[in-house]
C-alpha cells in the first residue's frame, strides 16, 4: 500500500471526493482516505505522480509520504502532532475579540441599552459601516472557510466549508444591501424605513457563524489529536541512542547507526535500543510497553530481548538481530498506523451519504426560501431560515464516526498487547458467534510435561525417575525432553548406560549396572516384565484423561509409569469460560484421537471437539463452521495459516511462528488465551460506539433540518437562529469524536458486563453410521476425512472402540452415498 498526505480535507465530504477522484485512475485497485489523520492508502500499479494530479484536480493537495514518515525506522511522533489546534486557537481568540464588540455595538445597545460614543447612538449609517468593518475583519481571520468553500463549488465538490461560506456568506450580503438601503431612504428622509432596515442587519450572525464554527473546529482537532495518544506514546518508546562496543571500546551512538550482528550494552534501568539475543549477563526485563504484561520477565543467556521494553536489573551485553523498520516495535507502530489508514465496512453508509450531502442541503435551503418566500414571508425572514439550513448541517460528524472509534479502539488494543491490523479485522471481532482453538500451543503450551508418577512396590519416585532420565536423555523425542527437565527441577542425576537402543514404535532399551533397562509403552514392557492389574488400570485412567503412560522396567521387574501431557495454559479455562458467556461457542481442533482429545477438551471446557484432524483439513473444518455463523480461528504454527486467512478473523498468538502472524488479522503479544475474550470485547465496545456515532450524527441531521426550515414553525411555533444552528454544528462534531474517546475507559479484561450475542444457526441434521473394520485412531481419521470431502456433510466424529460415525450434515444426503464412501476404504457399513 502506497501513502500519501493529503491537504486541504475539512469534512467527510472532501475525502469522499478525494477517494472518487483516485478511484478513477487507471491502475488502482483500491483507496482508502482517512480524515482523521489527513492520509491516503492507495493499492494497485498506478503512477504516484497520476495519483497526485487526480487528488490535485479535484481541487486538494496531496503528496507522497517520505521514506521517514512511511518507515518505523527513524520513528518520530512529529506526524502526528497536533498542529492544527494551536492555529486554530489564535484564529478563535483574534474572532471572539472582534466578536465581542460588534455584539455589544449590534445587540447590547439595542437590547440592553448599553452607552455608545454619541456619533453611533445618533447615526444609524454609522452604526452600519463599524458592524460591516468588524464582520469583514472576522471574515478576513477565518478566510479559510470561503477560500476552502467556493474551491469546493469551482471544482464541482461542496463540503462544509461551501455550508459555512454560503451561510455566512449570505447573511453578510444581504446585510450589505440593507445598509445600502438604509442608507438611500436616510437620504429621502423615510425614517420609518430607515428603522425597518436596521432589523434586517445580519451582520452578528455572519460573524458568530465564522466564530462558533471555529470554536468547534478546535475542539474537534484537540479531541481528534487525543485519539493518537496511543499511537503516539508508542512512537515516543524508542530509545534515541545506544551503546554499542566495538574493539572493546564502549560508544554511544544514534539509534540508526545501529546495524545487524552490532554488540551493544544494557546497564540496569535503560531502555533495549534494539532487538536482539543476550551473549552475556542475566536480568529481568519490563515489556509491558509492548505486551502490556506489567510482570518482569527474567532473560538469560541466549534469550531474546525487544527495542523499548526496560532493562531493570542486570548488566546485559547482546547482539543485534532486529534493526530499524524490523524490530517488534517498529511493526506494531506500523501495524497500528496501517489499521488507521484502512476504513471498515460500517463506514461505507456514512461515506454514501456524506458524498452527496452538501449539494442536497444547499437544494433544501433554496427550496426553503423559496417555499417561505411564496407564502408571504419576507424576504429577511425566509432568507435566515435558508441560512440555517446550511448552518445547521454538518457532514464532518457522519465522517468522523467510524475512524475516530476505529484510531481510539486500535489504540486502547495496542496499550494491552492486542493489535488489529486492519479496521475490518477490529469490526468483525465484534461480530464473531464462533471461536475455533488449535490444541497444541494455544489451548494446551506445546511443551509435554510429566503430569503424574505412578512406583510398583518398594520403588521410591527417585529410583524410578533416575533410571528414566538415564534412558530418555539419549533420546530426541519430546516426551524425553519432558522427562529429562522433571529430573533437573528434582536434582537427580544421570547414570551411565551402554547398549543404549531406540526400538521404532515400541521405546528404548540399554544396559545398566549389568541389569537390563526398558522404557516404552505397554505391549513392549509386558513382554519384559510383569505388569499388575492396578497398574494396567491406572494406566487406562490416565490415558482416558489425555496423558500418555511410559512404563519402565529394570531386569524383569516393573519400576512404575511417568505419565507425559502437553498441559492445559493455566489460563486456558477461564478465557474458554470467558467466552462462552459471551454467548460464542467454542471449538478445539486437533489431530489427536478421539479419546486424548475429548478428555482436554473436556478440562478446558470447550463445547466441541474435532478431533483427527490433519494438518491440511483444519481450513476445511473453518469452511464448514463458517456456514453457522462468523468465525475467529487461534492458532500459531505454520500449518494453522491456512486456516487463519480462511476464518473471518484469523487470530495469532505472538509467540508462534511469523508465518502464523502474517496470516492472521489480530495478534497477541502476550500469548495468552484470555486476550481473545479481550480482543473480543474491544471489538463490540468499539462496534458499539460507532453505531452510537452514526445515531448522533444521523438523527442530529434528520431534526436539525426541518428544524432550521421553520417545519414545525407554523405547528409548534419552533424556529431556528443561525447562531444557534452555528452552534449546533460546532458541536456535532466534536460530541462525536468525545464519544469515541471514553473506549479508553473500556476494561476489556473485565467479564462483568459481557453480553450473550445469539448467532443465527442453521438446523443440524444428525446421522449415525455402525461402521466394521476400524481398528485404530488412524482408521477413525480415514473415514472422517473421506466423509468430511462431501459438501453435505459438516462434520464427522468417528469412534472405532464404539465402531460408530456421527455426522452433522448441512443438508440432506442419501444413505447410499454415504454407505460407498466408506466402504470403498474398505470398512463394512452395518
Amino acid at each position: 500500500m502506497e501513502q500519501f498526505n493529503v491537504t486541504g480535507m475539512s469534512c467527510a465530504a472532501c475525502s469522499a471526493r478525494v477517494e472518487k477522484a483516485v478511484s478513477k485512475v487507471d491502475g488502482v485497485s483500491s483507496c482508502s482516505v482517512s480524515l482523521l489523520t489527513n492520509s491516503m492508502g492507495v493499492e494497485g500499479t498506478a503512477k504516484a505522480d497520476d495519483i497526485i494530479k487526480a487528488v490535485e484536480d479535484a481541487g486538494y493537495g496531496a503528496s507522497l509520504k517520505n521514506d521517514r514518515e512511511k518507515s518505523a525506522k527513524s520513528v518520530d511522533s512529529d506526524a502526528l502532532k497536533d498542529t492544527e489546534t494551536p492555529k486554530i486557537k489564535k484564529r478563535l481568540i483574534a474572532s471572539i475579540i472582534f466578536l465581542a464588540v460588534l455584539m455589544y455595538i449590534s445587540m447590547g445597545h439595542m437590547m440592553w441599552n448599553f452607552p455608545l460614543p454619541s456619533f453611533l447612538a445618533e447615526n444609524h449609517i454609522a452604526m452600519g459601516l463599524v458592524q460591516l468593518l468588524l464582520t469583514v475583519i472576522i471574515m478576513v481571520i477565518n478566510q479559510h472557510f470561503f477560500i476552502s468553500g467556493f474551491k469546493g463549488i469551482i471544482h464541482r465538490s461542496p463540503n462544509m466549508d461551501t455550508l459555512v461560506a454560503l451561510g455566512s456568506g449570505a447573511a453578510f450580503i444581504y446585510s450589505t444591501y440593507a445598509l445600502f438601503a438604509m442608507t438611500n431612504a436616510q437620504l429621502n428622509g423615510d425614517m420609518q424605513a430607515v428603522m425597518g432596515y436596521m432589523h434586517e442587519f445580519y451582520f452578528e450572525s455572519a460573524a458568530m457563524i465564522l466564530t462558533l464554527i471555529t470554536v468547534g473546529k478546535m475542539l474537534e482537532a484537540h479531541s481528534k489529536g487525543k485519539t493518537t495518544d496511543a499511537l503516539k506514546g508508542l512512537m515516543n518508546l524508542a530509545p534515541k541512542t545506544a551503546v554499542i562496543v566495538k574493539d572493546g571500546v564502549e560508544t554511544e551512538v544514534s539509534i540508526d547507526s545501529v546495524q545487524k550482528d552490532d554488540i551493544f550494552v544494557v546497564r540496569p534501568g535503560e531502555s533495549i535500543p534494539v532487538d536482539g539475543i543476550i551473549l552475556e549477563g542475566s536480568s529481568a526485563v519490563n515489556e509491558s510497553a509492548l505486551t502490556g504484561e506489567s510482570i518482569p520477565t527474567d532473560k538469560n543467556v541466549g534469550d531474546k530481548v525487544s527495542a523499548a521494553t526496560i532493562n531493570q536489573s542486570g548488566f546485559i551485553r547482546c547482539k543485534a538481530e532486529r534493526v530499524g523498520e524490523d524490530t517488534t516495535l517498529s511493526q506494531i507502530i506500523r501495524m497500528v498506523s496501517d489499521a488507521a489508514a484502512t476504513k471498515a465496512p460500517i463506514a461505507k453508509i456514512a461515506d454514501k451519504v456524506s458524498g452527496i450531502f452538501v449539494p442536497v442541503v444547499i437544494i433544501i435551503a433554496i427550496i426553503t426560501a423559496v417555499i417561505w418566500l411564496l407564502i408571504g414571508d419576507p424576504f429577511g425572514s425566509a432568507l435566515q431560515k435558508a441560512i440555517s439550513v446550511l448552518v445547521i448541517s454538518c457532514p464532518c460528524a457522519l465522517g468522523l464516526a467510524t475512524p475516530v472509534a476505529i484510531m481510539v479502539g486500535n489504540g486502547v488494543g495496542a496499550r494491552n498487547g492486542i493489535l488489529f491490523k486492519t479496521a475490518v479485522s477490529l469490526e468483525t471481532s465484534g461480530n464473531i458467534n464462533i471461536v475455533a482453538l488449535d490444541k497444541t500451543g494455544t489451548i494446551t503450551s506445546g511443551e509435554p510435561k510429566v503430569t503424574d508418577i505412578v512406583t510398583s512396590d518398594g520403588i521410591s519416585e527417585a529410583e524410578l525417575l533416575q533410571t528414566a532420565v538415564t534412558l530418555e536423555c539419549k533420546s530426541e523425542h519430546p516426551l524425553a525432553k519432558a522427562i529429562i527437565g522433571k529430573a533437573e527441577e528434582m536434582q537427580i542425576t544421570r547414570q551411565e548406560i551402554s547398549n543404549f537402543q531406540i526400538l521404532a514404535g515400541n521405546g528404548l532399551s540399554g544396559t545398566l549396572e549389568n541389569t537390563l533397562v526398558a522404557g516404552g509403552n505397554l505391549n513392549f514392557i509386558s513382554s519384559r516384565a510383569e505388569i499388575v492389574s492396578e497398574i494396567k488400570a491406572k494406566a487406562e485412567q490416565l490415558a482416558e484423561n489425555g496423558k500418555t503412560p511410559l512404563f519402565f522396567s529394570k531386569g524383569n521387574k516393573l519400576l512404575g509409569i511417568i505419565a507425559v501431557a502437553d498441559v492445559i495454559k493455566e489460563d486456558s479455562p477461564r478465557a474458554i469460560k470467558e467466552l462462552r458467556d459471551m454467548g460464542i461457542k467454542v471449538v478445539m481442533l486437533t489431530g489427536d484421537n478421539v479419546k486424548t482429545a475429548d478428555a482436554i477438551g473436556k478440562q478446558a471446557g470447550v463445547d466441541e471437539v474435532i478431533a483427527g484432524v490433519l494438518p491440511d483439513g483444519k481450513e476445511k473444518v473453518i469452511q464448514k463452521l463458517k456456514m453457522q455463523g462468523k468465525v475467529a480461528m487461534v492458532g500459531d504454527g505454520i500449518n494453522d495459516a491456512p486456516a487463519l486467512t480462511s476464518a473471518d478473523v484469523g487470530i495469532a498468538i505472538g509467540a508462534g511462528t511469523d508465518i502464523a502472524i502474517d496470516a492472521a488479522d489480530i495478534v497477541l503479544m502476550k500469548s495468552r488465551l484470555s486476550d481473545v475474550p479481550a480482543a473480543i470485547r474491544l471489538g463490540r465496545s468499539t462496534l458499539r460506539n460507532i453505531h452510537e456515532n452514526l445515531f448522533w450524527a444521523f438523527i442530529y441531521n434528520i431534526i436539525g433540518i426541518p428544524l432550521a426550515a421553520g417545519l414545525f414553525t407554523p405547528i409548534f411555533g419552533w424556529g431556528l437562529n443561525p447562531m444557534f444552528g452555528a452552534a449546533a454544528m460546532s458541536l456535532s462534531s466534536f460530541c462525536v469524536v468525545t464519544n469515541a474517546l471514553r473506549l479508553n475507559f473500556v476494561k476489556i479484561h473485565s467479564a462483568k458486563r459481557d453480553k450473550k450475542i445469539k448467532s443465527k444457526e442453521k438446523k443440524k441434521m444428525t446421522k449415525t453410521m455402525k461402521i466394521e473394520g476400524m481398528m485404530c485412531p488412524h482408521c477413525e481419521a480415514r473415514v472422517k476425512q473421506v466423509l468430511e470431502e462431501l459438501p453435505e456433510v459438516e462434520s464427522v466424529v468417528a469412534n472405532h472402540e464404539k465402531g460408530t460415525a456421527e455426522l452433522i450434515l448441512n443438508k440432506e444426503i442419501s444413505d447410499e452415498i454415504l454407505k460407498k464412501t466408506v466402504e470403498e476404504q474398505g470398512y463394512k457399513v452395518l
